[in-house]
């Protein structure tokens, strides 16, 4: 059995991010996700618009998805490639050449795919930040407004 693990936070899950997990699914027979919990996502200065719980139960309920373990350091990914004997750690290219996930290359395979074009978790945030009430509603400007 050929194991996969993959990290992230999946935040406002997307196109993007299910095409990410199909992928890697696809390079294997079981994929691991290891999901950022909320303290990790604090010490890098992140903040997700979903709870570490609602994450995960979210990605459990994608059909690539086989196992949902905790992120809670930069430096567990050792131990998680081998406590999983995983064989191949995909992540997205803007990780590529990053020394975040290269080193891992002494103990698995290290794949990074090419991002879905046009769609990120930060442009989503970004333009729901640009929602403006109008009479009383919430709505989302049109392309290019």
């Amino acid at each position: 059995m050929k194991r996969i693990l993959t990290y992230g936070t999946y935040d406002l899950l997307h196109y993007g991010h299910i095409r990410l997990l199909q992928r890697a699914k696809a390079l294997g027979d079981y994929l691991i996700v290891a999901l950022s919990t909320d303290e990790f996502n604090a010490t890098k200065g992140k903040k997700a618009y979903h709870n570490y719980e609602t994450r995960k139960k979210m990605l459990e309920a994608i059909r690539y998805v086989d196992l949902v373990i905790p992120e809670e350091c930069w430096e567990q990914k050792i131990s998680d490639v081998q406590k999983y004997d995983v064989d191949v750690v995909v992540m997205g290219s803007d990780w590529a050449g990053s020394d975040k996930f290269d080193y891992l290359k002494d103990y698995c395979e290290v794949v990074y795919l090419d991002r879905t074009e046009g769609i990120s978790t930060t442009k989503i945030k970004k333009e729901l930040g640009l929602q403006k009430p109008v009479n009383g509603l919430n709505q989302i400007p049109e392309p290019g407004n």
